[in-house]
């Protein structure tokens, strides 16, 4: 007697998925493996769901990057307790963003994107751009003071994790230590001065040192 065929399977909705999901899922994949590895087919598959169930929450990569972002600084981010003078609130504030950041090895790759930014640093931006202000620069120029702010907050950071990173991925010289230790002193007198301590003394964390000067330049030229 032939056996009545199987009842046909129905597809369905997708399960729902929330934004926090998504965050939570992209966090640990760009954790773990990094920015590139971050796809919104990889994220979709992470969660069991579908690529066009995402876009529901991000419209693509650049929109989860700065939800992502976003996330970071909102538990990292902590307002500090600002000074009164104008030029130390600015110098603080730059800082703290320093600090949360610097703790991030991911975020490097973000910061890349120069147009990415995270709501929630928005109050940091406003205390630098006002202390600038308030110290005299006009809003203008108060806001390219604070892009260069960030460009050497930025910039630091990549650099010393770049640094670190490869210090822990291969522990042999340097092509700038072995360039360094053939050094001319007739032709680089002051580089060859300085060859053997290059390495410690570039290793330093200077980062406020850098920050004072750069803050005390624009103020400067004003």
């Amino acid at each position: 007697m032939p056996q009545p065929p199987a009842p046909r399977k129905t597809l369905g909705r997708p399960p729902r998925i929330s934004r926090e999901e998504v965050v939570g899922t992209a966090r640990r994949i760009v954790a773990a493996e990094g920015v590139d590895r971050l796809t919104m087919r990889r994220l979709a598959a992470e969660i069991g769901s579908t690529p066009m169930a995402l876009y529901h929450h991000v419209r693509n990569k650049d929109e989860l990057l700065v939800l992502l972002l976003d996330d970071y600084a909102a538990r990292t981010l902590h307002r500090p307790d600002l000074p009164d003078r104008p030029r130390e609130r600015v110098i603080v504030a730059a800082a703290a963003i320093h600090e949360a950041l610097a703790d991030c090895p991911w975020i490097v790759e973000v910061l890349t994107a120069d147009d990415l930014m995270a709501a929630s640093a928005l109050w940091f931006v406003e205390q630098i751009v006002d202390g600038l202000v308030a110290c005299g620069l006009t809003p203008e120029r108060a806001v390219q003071g604070y892009r260069a702010i960030w460009y050497y907050t930025a910039g630091e950071i990549m650099i010393r994790t770049t640094a670190v990173r490869r210090r822990t991925d291969d522990d042999r010289p340097t092509y700038r230590e072995r360039v360094f230790a053939d050094l001319d002193p007739s032709e680089l007198p002051r580089l060859a001065q300085v060859a053997d301590r290059w390495a410690p003394l570039t290793a330093e964390d200077t980062y406020l040192d850098g920050l004072r000067a750069m803050v005390d330049g624009l103020l400067a030229a004003r």
